[in-house]
């Protein structure tokens, strides 16, 4: 038969080539090899028949449909018909076009083909359902499904690559055909980043989706260490391997963090001067509460091995540390520096923040690095300093020129609680010296202590300008005695600012300086007292100035005829020195107690200059009786005065008035013959007098010859002297004068 024909020859066939093959010993080694040769040829050639009863089976599908289509009759039957036989059709088309795939590539693997063949049917469904799940948000049976087509797709393309690797077009024919799956994969990976993204959030929410999300990335960096190890020994890998989702999500979450924080400057300082305590805040509320979310919840959703919570806070400790650099970089205030600073150095790792208890032990402050370098912070300090240093310049400048403004005032100045007159500039200087000092004290000690040397340094320029403009007050006041108004009671304001400063630096030094730093400062404080005292010795002197000026009409009065013949000058000059001293009792006591001593001492030595003036010469006994105990009547009544100016002060002034007794003694002397005794007397005890006085005071008592006082005064010359030891040469400040003034006769 036929059948038979055919068999024997395809046997006579075979035998052929196998004798063709076989012509030499050494080829019955590749015997083998040949065999295998051999059973490739043999299936691709069933392959092609099997195709080609597909070709048959799809011609059959046409014309089932078109005799389907010629259907007449019933309508539900010809529907139902058409539905089946769609069915079968679609089925049929399907295998003819892979079939067709199949005959122009026919040199693939039956395996392969198949394993294609069924991809083929399955993939577009697949795909439609993974895409259906991902949208639903059911992203874990998503991956499973994405899963299964990345696996059906490498297994063909490994299935290709081991047969010819070389084969690009075929690989590229896979590739392109499981191309949605690639979007597919995107789309998914793309979901899971939202939830990275919004994980402290979702974390609090719905755990169990965050949990879903680290599931699948471990899978991925499964299967990529498997397609890796798999990489090593056969040298192939998918397309999209490794996938490295791990190292994405750590990548999200570093760049979250990032903008976490550089999201929390709400304004500029143009909108708010306070923008930068506000944006330091904002930081320090996020991060903590974030890092307290990642230890008590974050990492529990996590593999151990993901070490989550220290690579948070890692990411939180970089990001802080750029935006402490950028915000170290811009052009920052004094007042901003220090907000920053504190923050960085202080804040950062307080209980408030990083110190925080909970964070315990997790979070060890004493390992954190610096969130900005020693050099960036050497020059922010650098910066604030010099900054402060104008600063304050300008605010004590500032200050002062408020302060002279209310010394012109026309209403008095207020007092302090004892009745002390002052202005508010002590006040306001160091109130302001407060505030920077414990500003600084919030960075650190060695500010702090800077600061405080930088207010004393500026204090002690800023005085010498006050004692300036002190005196600047009193000669304008001097051009016109009626203006200002209050010139009085603001200077003795002046003279207690000088007290309550020396009072104000003790006070602040005490509280900010170290004692081992005292000896620093010694010099500059020594400084200051001087300048105080000097101001307020000048201030005294220039009120005691406004007394004398006032008493000059009544001073010239004295020792005249008028005088002699009943004037109350010394009674005028008793009530207006202590109408000004009632305005001095608002002094500050060591200023007021050496005002009053001081007065006491200018009203006798304006007294005994009246004297030595030569404005009367007694004419006798009885002008020189009367003369002398209206003398000592004079000096009782100013040692009575200046008793009542000192109440309280200790001070004994007696001896300044016992100075006029003693002259008085020497004008009421009767016996010309003791008058050497008594003059010698005098001046044993007030040994500054000098010659021309002894002559002036003879001239007034009016009986001594030329020749006399010259005997008196050469006889003097060899006398002894005893003054009293607390004897303050008072005869040295008057001159006598040595031409005749006109005698004022009133």
């Amino acid at each position: 038969s036929t059948m038979e024909e055919t068999d024997r020859e395809a046997v006579a066939t075979a035998v052929q080539r196998v004798a063709g093959m076989l012509q030499r010993p050494d080829q019955l080694d590749k015997v083998e090899q040949y065999r295998r040769r051999e059973a490739r040829k043999k299936a691709s050639v069933e392959a092609r028949l099997k195709v080609q009863s597909l070709i048959n089976l799809s011609v059959h599908g046409y014309q089932v449909m078109s005799r389907t289509l010629n259907l007449t009759g019933n309508e539900e039957l010809r529907k139902k018909h058409l539905h089946d036989t769609f069915r079968e059709v679609a089925a049929c088309f399907l295998m003819l076009l892979l079939s067709c795939i199949y005959f122009l590539y026919f040199d693939c693997g039956v395996l392969l083909f198949f394993s294609f063949l069924f991809a083929a049917f399955s993939v577009p469904e697949i795909v439609r359902e993974t895409q259906d799940l991902i949208e639903r948000g059911e992203l874990l049976q998503a991956h499973r499904k994405l899963m299964d087509l990345e696996c059906s797709r490498d297994n063909l393309m490994y299935e290709q690559y081991r047969m010819d690797s070389k084969n690009t077009h075929d690989m590229n024919l896979i590739h392109t055909y499981f191309g949605d799956m690639q979007k597919l994969s995107e789309e998914l990976a793309k979901q899971l980043w939202m939830v990275v993204q919004r994980s402290l959030v979702t974390v609090r929410r719905d755990p169990t989706l965050l949990v879903s999300v680290v599931r699948i990335i471990e899978r991925e960096e499964k299967i990529d260490r498997r397609m890796l190890d798999r990489k090593k020994q056969t040298g192939f890998i998918p397309p999209g391997r490794p996938k490295k989702w791990k190292e994405k999500m750590f990548n999200i979450l570093e760049r979250t963090v990032s903008t976490r924080i550089e999201g929390t400057q709400a304004d500029t300082r143009e909108s708010d001067k306070m923008w930068l305590v506000r944006h330091l805040e904002i930081i320090r509320k996020y991060v903590l509460d974030d890092l307290l979310v990642a230890k008590t919840l974050l990492d529990q959703c996590f593999p151990p091995h993901y070490d989550i919570f220290n690579k948070l806070l890692n990411m939180y400790h970089q990001a802080l540390s750029t935006r402490m650099q950028e915000l170290a970089a811009e052009d920052l205030e004094a007042n901003e520096i220090v907000s920053l600073l504190t923050w960085v150095l202080n804040t950062y790792k307080s209980a408030e923040m990083m110190g925080n208890s909970e964070l315990s032990p997790e979070v060890d402050v004493n390992s954190l690095d610096p969130l900005i370098s020693q050099n960036v912070v050497d020059q922010l300090l650098s910066k604030y300093m010099s900054t402060l240093t104008s600063n304050i310049i300008g605010w004590l400048r500032k200050a002062l020129e408020t302060d002279k403004k209310d010394w012109i005032k026309e209403t008095e100045p207020e007092a302090d609680q004892d009745g002390y007159y002052q202005t508010t500039l002590p006040a306001i200087v160091f109130q302001m010296f407060e505030q920077n000092l414990q500003v600084a004290a919030q960075i650190n000690e060695d500010l702090k202590t800077k600061v405080l040397l930088l207010c004393l340094q500026q204090m002690n320029s800023f005085l010498t300008r006050y004692k300036d403009e002190a005196q600047l007050y009193k000669e304008e006041h001097l051009k016109n005695r009626q203006y200002p108004q209050c010139y009085v009671q603001y200077m003795i304001a002046v003279i207690n600012n000088c007290q309550t400063f020396k009072e104000s630096i003790i006070s602040l030094k005490r509280k900010y300086l170290k004692m081992e730093m005292e000896d620093t400062l010694s010099s500059s404080h020594t400084s200051m007292d001087a300048t105080l005292d000097v101001i307020a010795k000048e201030g005294c002197s220039s009120l005691l100035d406004e007394v004398f000026m006032d008493l000059e009409p009544h001073l010239n009065e004295l020792m005249t005829k008028k005088w002699l013949m009943g004037s109350n000058a010394v009674g005028t000059i008793c009530v207006t020195v202590e109408d000004y001293f009632n305005d001095f009792a608002k002094i500050k006591k060591p200023y007021k107690k050496t005002m009053t001593i001081e007065a006491h001492r200018r009203v006798v030595v304006e007294y005994i200059r009246a004297i030595m003036l030569k404005r009367i010469s007694f004419k006798n006994a009885e002008e020189r009786k009367e003369g002398a105990e209206k003398m000592i009547k004079e000096a009782e009544q100013f040692r009575f005065l200046f008793k009542k100016l000192a109440a309280g002060s200790g001070e004994d002034t007696e001896g300044l008035c016992d100075i006029i007794e003693a002259i008085a003694e020497v004008i009421k002397l009767t016996d010309p013959s003791l008058l050497y005794l008594e003059v010698s007397t005098l001046v044993s005890k007030y040994p500054d007098i000098r010659d021309d006085h002894i002559a002036a005071l003879l001239t007034v008592r009016g009986d001594a010859s030329r020749d006399m006082k010259q005997t008196i005064i050469e006889t003097l010359d060899q006398g002894p002297s005893q003054p009293n030891p607390n004897y303050v040469p008072i005869f040295k400040e008057i001159t006598v004068p040595t031409l005749t003034v006109p005698k004022l006769l009133k």
